[in-house]
């Protein structure tokens, strides 16, 4: 492999990212122990190397440009990397550490990983975790994350895929509702029932209601007065209070399927379920934390599956 950079290009860099970070010129000296004038010197350095203004700068100010946002993230990332990558070789990181950034579903959040990271921080509690519930695809480089799981993932090149479970279905309604509407015992008798509907806050379609009949595979467009987008709870909670049927996931309601708050209807027509992949970032080199986090949340696969 040739050089790319030299000593004093990967000491510009960093001293570029001092400066994103600290927002100033003098703030990046004073944690670098050189003047603002040599921070100033070096990014100038940098920018006429890449041909492109990372900075506007005022007499009070500096700000990134949108080309400065996007060099910062990933000169950042790499950065990162070469630490870990020198602390590990060094033995520093024997033990997992550091911040892990997480993106999670909501449902799947809630009722899935927030109640397995205190034990996850009980094995490893030199990593502190920082998580993001929502059904918003992120942008690992960009935004800096380790890890992600999603619903249905598409194929990447770029990410490593986890299958962490498949997620069975199941159609629930309240008691109260079946009383008032009936129950119903085939597909055809949605057509006259409340069905509360979720909509993808990516694309504003509505998700299909999924069966098998005869053994085979069968979609549904239903019908109704409800329809909720983003958060899969708010099917839960209308169903619960007597709104209609609703499909979701049965890990989400088996508590309610407990204590009779839901009931299951339909279930000769059950058994599809939805994927949930865990994703991260395909490199040669994964820090410790992200592949303690990878194996710790594998082990609990089998434990799902019954779910």
């Amino acid at each position: 492999m040739k050089r790319h950079f030299e000593d004093l290009q990967l000491g510009s860099i960093e001293l570029f990212c001092l400066a994103a970070e600290a927002g100033s010129f003098t703030a990046a000296a004073q944690i670098a122990g050189v003047t603002p004038a040599a921070v100033s010197r070096s990014i100038f350095r940098l920018e006429e190397r890449l041909g492109s203004r990372l900075f506007v700068r005022t007499t009070r100010s500096i700000r990134l440009t949108d080309a400065g946002r996007t060099y910062f993230e990933q000169c950042r990332q790499a950065l990162t990397q070469l630490v870990e990558a020198q602390q590990e070789m060094m033995g520093a990181q024997s033990v997992p550490s550091g911040q892990l950034r997480i993106s999670v579903p909501t449902t799947y959040g809630h009722h899935r990983i927030l109640p397995l990271l205190p034990m996850f921080r009980a094995l490893y509690p030199q990593v502190s975790v920082d998580i993001h519930l929502s059904n918003r695809n992120i942008d690992f480089v960009a935004e800096g994350y380790d890890l992600a799981i999603r619903v249905r993932a598409q194929p990447d090149s770029s990410m490593i895929a986890r299958l962490l479970e498949d997620a069975r279905l199941v159609v629930v309604a309240a008691p109260d509702y079946l009383r008032k509407a009936g129950t119903p015992q085939t597909l055809e008798d949605l057509d006259v029932h409340d069905c509360i509907q979720f909509e993808l806050p990516s694309s504003g379609r509505r998700i299909s209601w999924l069966f098998n009949v005869e053994g085979k595979e069968r979609e549904i467009v239903a019908q109704g007065s409800y329809c909720c987008s983003d958060d899969v709870l708010g099917g839960v909670t209308l169903a619960k209070h007597g709104a209609g049927l609703f499909q979701t996931y049965r890990f989400i309601v088996e508590r309610e399927l407990a204590d009779g708050q839901l009931v299951e209807v339909l279930a000769p027509f059950s058994g599809r379920s939805r994927p949930f992949t865990l994703l991260y970032p395909h490199g040669r080199y994964v820090p410790q934390r992200v592949r303690a986090f990878v194996d710790f949340l594998l082990e609990y696969r089998t434990q799902w599956a019954g779910a």
